[in-house]
């Protein structure tokens, strides 16, 4: 004799549960789409601060050649 099926049907805490489960993956796609922005900003910022660090070196750089080479005898 076969078991009989039962049609399964939504029930108040089910759907409670099943909305809150899906704010809760809302939730969670924003807040790695957040970081995943946050973490290209940083990467930015790295980078340029990089350029200012290199852009100092060389202007010390060349602001210590000038100085040698005003002190060298023509």
């Amino acid at each position: 004799m076969d078991e009989p099926t039962y049609e399964r049907f939504a029930c108040a805490p089910g759907l409670r549960l099943e909305a809150h489960e899906r704010l809760t993956e809302v939730h969670f796609e924003n807040l790695v789409r957040r970081l995943d922005r946050l973490e290209e900003l940083m990467e930015r910022l790295e980078k340029r601060l990089w350029l200012t660090v290199y852009g100092v070196v060389a202007a010390v750089l060349a602001t210590g050649f000038q100085s040698i080479m005003a002190a060298i005898p023509h």
